[in-house]
């Protein structure tokens, strides 16, 4: 059953560069796939801005960049249908955060305590939501974290990083931390909401992890075993 937040988000039309990527794509106009080539000829294609995935409250939450062309633009599940999907399942699934390691279907999993929501909702061209694409999407993101009330929030890159930081500092009442936390690979930093505001012992933590893109995984920059670290870590942290 689709919650008013799903509503509203798979509604929105605040970015006519990416509504109008989403489907060109779905009608083999941008990034044609011969793979896919079937499924854009019956009109398969999800092509509508990609809601959260996952339960709530969550323990956990992760936060992605954007949907892929041919992955949850397509299937309408966030990371599903691509190879990014295949690493991020495969880890939550070993990490008992997934019920099997599914990642090619919107209905072949399920996951348990956590939750999975990005930065931009829509598939933009070369990857890359512009800033103000990522601002006008903001809005829905809060608005998952308020729902979720996750005890970690995972950080999939360094833009997830940086969305997931302003959003607990500037929305959620955590302090800010001076200097600011760099994005690395396993960086932590636990947040707290201050004296007076807000109760003392109030506390999350942000975990950072290199996205599990083809460009990362092929090249080797993020393997299985750095990426189960950051699983184990969460698990540690919840």
């Amino acid at each position: 059953m689709p919650t008013s937040l799903d509503r509203d988000l798979i509604a929105c039309t605040r970015c006519p560069r990416l509504r109008k990527h989403c489907e060109a794509v779905a009608r083999g106009e941008a990034l044609p796939r011969k793979a896919y080539l079937e499924e854009v000829r019956n009109d398969l294609y999800w092509k509508k801005p990609v809601p959260d995935f996952g339960s709530t409250p969550s323990d956990v939450l992760i936060v992605g960049l954007a949907p892929a062309a041919h992955g949850a633009n397509r299937t309408g599940r966030m990371f599903t249908g691509d190879d990014s999907g295949k690493w991020l399942y495969r880890a939550l699934h070993k990490a008992g955060l997934a019920k099997t390691p599914g990642y090619e279907r919107a209905n072949d999993n399920e996951l348990v305590g956590a939750c999975i929501t990005a930065v931009a909702h829509c598939a933009p061209p070369d990857n890359k939501p512009s800033t103000s694409e990522i601002a006008k999407c903001r809005p829905f993101l809060v608005r998952r974290f308020e729902i979720a009330k996750p005890k970690v929030v995972l950080a999939l890159g360094g833009i997830a990083w940086k969305a997931a930081l302003d959003v607990l500092t500037d929305e959620m009442g955590f302090e800010k931390p001076k200097p600011l936390p760099a994005f690395a690979h396993l960086a932590k930093v636990e947040l707290t909401k201050p004296y007076g505001r807000r109760p003392s012992s109030e506390h999350i933590f942000l975990v950072g992890s290199y996205h599990p893109s083809r460009q990362n995984t092929n090249t080797k920059r993020l393997t299985e075993p750095m990426f189960d670290s950051v699983f184990r870590l969460v698990n540690e942290l919840r």
